[in-house]
């Protein structure tokens, strides 16, 4: 069954490198089919650009390698919503390698892919009806690279 509505990602050229390293890391992950298309067309002659259908934590994506458009931007990012800190140190880590990390969970993997690397936990304390416990935690947020859960819960709780 084909999903109603799939994120397509366009690379300049790394879509099939791009979708096997993502599914090396999130697990519930595979590359499917990988379909070179057969004509001609604005991006190079046949064979030249690359459909690459993958799945990441079940859900289907498409990437297409066609040479250089648009770069990725941070208008579009992924969030990984993570139980714990081991599991956000694994994803922070593995996307991290060759990319650049930034404010507040977010990171560019090495193909210029935007990602914010989170805890659950974030959104219950943000939205905890005490509104001076959620602008603490949103504080030292704002103040962190790679989100710590522990100085996360320590600025919420204390008062």
């Amino acid at each position: 069954m084909i999903q109603k509505i799939t994120p397509f990602l366009w690379f300049s050229n790394q879509a099939e490198e791009a979708a096997a390293f993502y599914a090396s890391v999130f697990p519930d992950s595979r590359v499917g089919r990988v379909t070179a298309l057969p004509s001609e067309s604005p991006s190079g002659p046949p064979g030249s650009v690359k459909i690459v259908e993958f799945v990441l934590f079940g859900q289907p994506f498409i990437a297409m390698s066609a040479g250089p458009l648009d770069p990725f931007n941070h208008a579009v990012s992924f969030v990984v919503n993570c139980d714990n800190q081991a599991e956000l140190d694994r994803y922070w880590n593995a996307l991290l390698e060759g990319g650049a990390a930034e404010q507040c969970g977010w990171l560019k993997d090495r193909f210029g892919l935007s990602w914010q690397i989170v805890p659950k936990v974030l959104g219950e304390m943000m939205s905890d009806p005490d509104r001076a416990k959620a602008k603490r935690a949103a504080d030292a947020m704002l103040k962190m690279v790679k989100i710590d859960i522990q100085g996360l819960k320590r600025a919420f709780e204390r008062g």
